[in-house]
């Protein structure tokens, strides 16, 4: 399906990718993982033909189409059902053609392949999608215009996930996803028929939806069989092997050299020291395993406070007088506690999280809380508001004002920031790099409580590992809001669900809630094909269906009328068909014969709807 050759590829000069070389057979489901800055992204430009190469090759089976989610998405009055529908661009073509086609062979062809490609099924295709992302049948008819640039992303999503191209490459595609849309995705990748390739910082979803590894460490890729948990499994049993052959071989060396050393002057023994000075030269020293994995990061220990901490009584939480979001809250949080929020987006997680930070009064009722508690609070658009054109320093000594410079230092350090990147402008750190200047802001004066709204957006696999064991060791109080389900599990002991305009206790596990997930997914399906009206009494049923059942003999008749005026229709086609010189009159004839398929099709939904209800 795919096969890179001996791939070399250079940025001002110095080389991101060198000689390398993979292969990835038709349906194979792919993880690609590395390193933030190691050339993930750079590899999948370079596949789609969006980057050329400065050596070896990259080529496909004849008639594979590439998928990745696009940039160029329009920002204007199209609704995001037309959107995601107009991605398919053989459909919206053939479809646009069918309007002015005379030639009676295109034309034949084109409604032929319009049918193999099932371009009539394609909106009900379109509209599941959206609804598993999280749009409601409402919120897809609505402009793209009118959404923000993460939900846009959603609809980037939704539009190659619609085309489904023979390679898809997604990177990155949760980071605009809540729990409850990532579980759908997961589902649909997994059932996936095509090969797929997903860069992804998220070690669930690569579990449960690659069966290999691509690591790209180095300039180069190495592959491993299985999804990421045997990966690093594998990759910690070579990187140990790695190191006990390169410190055999160098004490190997050490040994030659001394001889070396003691007869290269001794007359007797010159010759074999000058050998054994050739062997040490053509001597394949393996290289050493560098630590390249983040550097750990630790949260300082608060002082102790009783429980609670945080009460809340009665509390109406919102953004305008009367109008709450959450409704009469009654909480508690102890120092102990360990804490994620489960819900879907909108539905008030970020603000239950900004009324315990105090960033938003209560609509209604009463917040109580210790009189010497600290709150920290990360949130993921924080990234967004620092002073790029400062240093990580200076930011953190505006914050610490009373503290030397050895102390911010030192707590910089705590977070892995050597005097290097201490000394950059923020402007010039990575995402991952702004995030744990964020952890460091939030916590140096060590907080009782942290609130962490979405805190891995920006974090590499390795980082997320970095924080889990950090929030681990942290002796206060954690409120977590993430999409991430391995820090959930790693880190959660106890589970609230937001849903409703209500918070309350979730006692089950987080599969437990996936799968909960799922099923309401399937419900509400299912809900939309059912009649909206139920009677609500037997002399109400009664009549509805005495109504129902003479509106479906109406039906039938109006069925029956419509397919002999198709029958009649197809015959004077067929007098037409091979006449080219008629056809503008097959033209009209066709167009006729597709409103008609279209009709009955409509009347046929009315009748099923009908006889439901009977």
């Amino acid at each position: 399906m795919l096969s890179i050759h001996d791939l070399t590829y250079c940025i001002g000069g110095r080389a991101l990718l060198e000689n390398v070389s993979v292969n990835i057979p038709a349906g194979h489901r792919v993880g690609l993982v590395g390193p933030n800055g190691a050339g993930k992204s750079t590899l999948f430009k370079l596949i789609a033909g969006e980057l050329q190469p400065d050596g070896g090759e990259i080529s496909f089976i004849k008639g594979t189409t590439i998928g990745m989610v696009r940039q160029d998405i329009p920002d204007d009055g199209t609704s995001i059902l037309d959107v995601v529908l107009n991605a398919d661009t053989e459909r919206a073509s053939l479809l646009k053609e069918s309007e002015t086609a005379t030639d009676p062979e295109r034309i034949s062809y084109i409604f032929d392949r319009l049918n193999d490609i099932s371009a009539y099924d394609a909106p009900s295709r379109a509209a599941t999608i959206l609804a598993g992302l999280g749009f409601s049948d409402e919120a897809q008819q609505n402009p793209i215009s009118s959404f923000s640039g993460g939900w846009r992303a959603r609809v980037a999503l939704a539009a190659v996930l619609f085309c489904q191209p023979n390679v898809l490459m997604l990177d990155e595609p949760t980071n605009h996803l809540d729990f409850e849309s990532m579980v759908w995705l997961e589902n649909f990748l997994m059932r996936y028929q095509q090969t797929l390739i997903i860069i992804s910082h998220d070690r669930d979803i690569l579990n449960k939806t690659v069966t290999h590894i691509l690591h790209l460490e180095n300039k180069t890729l190495n592959a491993y069989t299985g999804n990421y948990d045997q990966f690093e499994r594998r990759r910690a049993e070579r990187m140990m092997n790695q190191q006990a052959m390169h410190e055999k071989q160098t004490a190997q060396k050490e040994m030659m050299m001394k001889f070396v050393e003691r007869f290269r002057a001794k007359a007797s023994k010159a010759r074999q020291a000058q050998s054994r000075l050739k062997a040490i030269e053509k001597m394949d020293i393996v290289d050493a395993v560098i630590a390249d994995r983040v550097t750990s990061f630790t949260f300082p220990e608060p002082k102790p406070l009783k429980s609670p901490i945080i009460r809340l009584e009665q509390v109406d939480a919102g953004y305008a007088p009367g109008k709450p979001i959450l409704k009469k809250l009654d909480l508690r949080i102890d120092m102990e506690d360990r804490i994620a929020l489960l819900g879907a987006n909108g539905n008030g997680k970020s603000t239950l999280v900004k009324i315990l930070s105090e960033r938003l009064s209560p609509l209604q009722g009463e917040l109580h809380k210790s009189g010497k508690l600290k709150i920290g609070y990360f949130a993921q658009f924080q990234t967004d508001e620092l002073d790029v054109t400062v240093t990580p320093v200076e930011t953190m000594t505006m914050a610490m004002k009373d503290k030397t410079e050895v102390q911010v230092r030192s707590m910089l350090a705590r977070f892995g920031f050597d005097r290097h990147k201490a000394d950059t402008k923020v402007g010039g750190l990575s995402g991952g790099e702004k995030a744990r200047l964020l952890f460091c802001l939030m916590s140096f004066d060590a907080p009782h409580i942290m609130l962490l709204d979405e805190p891995t957006n920006h974090l590499d696999i390795d980082a997320r590992q970095a924080l889990a064991q950090a929030i681990n060791n942290y002796e206060g109080a954690v409120i977590l809001v993430s999409h991430d389900a391995h820090l959930v599990k790693t880190v959660a002991e106890q589970l609230w669900l937001v849903a409703d305009g209500k918070v309350s206790a979730f006692e089950d596990d987080l599969d437990a809630y996936s799968k909960l997930v799922i099923k309401q997914r399937k419900m509400e399906r299912d809900k939309l094909k059912q009649d909206a009206r139920k009677p609500k009494n037997d002399n109400e049923a009664s009549a509805a269906n005495s109504d129902a059942e003479q509106k479906a003999e109406e039906q039938m008749k109006k069925i029956a009328e419509l397919q002999k005026r198709k029958q009649d229709l197809e015959g004077e086609m067929a007098d037409f068909f091979a006449k080219p010189e008629h056809a503008a009159e097959l033209k009209r004839l066709t167009s006729a014969h597709k409103k008609l398929e279209d009709d009955i099709e409509a009347q046929e939904a009315q009748l099923e709807a009908l006889m439901k209800q009977i």
